[in-house]
This record gives structure tokens, sequence and C-alpha cells, in this order.
């Protein structure tokens, strides 16, 4: 059985190695230009745009581009943030107390602290 960190990071290669491959192709496809804020990138500025995947789905790359965006790497933060809003809007009020991630660190704490009888 292989160590968990030798698992990682040949997930982790093989996210960037993917990517790589969709990000050379959406860079030949579309024009440098965020899709948002419309800024221009070339030359050392060019890797400040990333490739956004309108339906979220990093593993739905069609040849024609049709799921992807030019952004830069700040309106591709903003649009992730407002995604994350939206799902919780759509759920309703009751989705604020749950928690977004699915590790919490201090979900045990109050445990913890309880006195020893």
């Amino acid at each position: 059985m292989r160590p968990t960190d030798e698992i990682l990071a040949e997930a982790r290669r093989d996210a960037l190695k993917r990517q790589d491959g969709y990000r050379e192709q959406a860079l030949k496809l579309f024009p440098h230009v965020c899709g948002r804020c419309c800024r221009e990138f070339e030359g050392k500025k060019l890797r400040e745009l990333t490739v956004h995947h309108r339906d979220h789905n990093h593993d739905n790359n069609p040849p024609d581009g049709s799921n992807w965006e030019l952004l830069c790497i700040y309106c591709h933060e903003q649009e992730h943030v407002r995604a994350i809003e939206q799902q919780r809007e759509a759920s309703g009020p009751t989705a604020i107390s749950k928690p977004t991630l699915n590790h919490s660190p201090f979900a045990a704490l109050a445990e913890r602290f309880k006195p020893q009888s």
C-alpha cells in the first residue's frame, strides 16, 4: 500500500498536467483578455490569466472550449465567491448554520473542554 503523501503528490501532478493541457488550448482559442474586467494580458502578465470552467466541473473540457472562459486571477476568485454565495442563498436561511467545508478543525473542541467525571 502506498503512503498517503505519494498518492496526494501524484494527484496534484495529474491535476497540473490536465490544467496545463486545457489552459494551453484556451489560450490558443480565445483572445488574451479577461472575460469580466476586459483587461488585456501579454508577456509575463499572461500567467495572471486563468481558465474558468463555467459549469465548475474541471473534468468537462470540450475541445471547442465551450465550457471555458479566460478570467484574470482576481475576477476568477470573485466568480467562485459569487458561486458560493448563490449556493447559500438557494439553500435558504438554514444553510448559513451548515458548514461549507468538509473538514472542521474545531468540530470536537467542546468535548475536550467538558469536565471529566
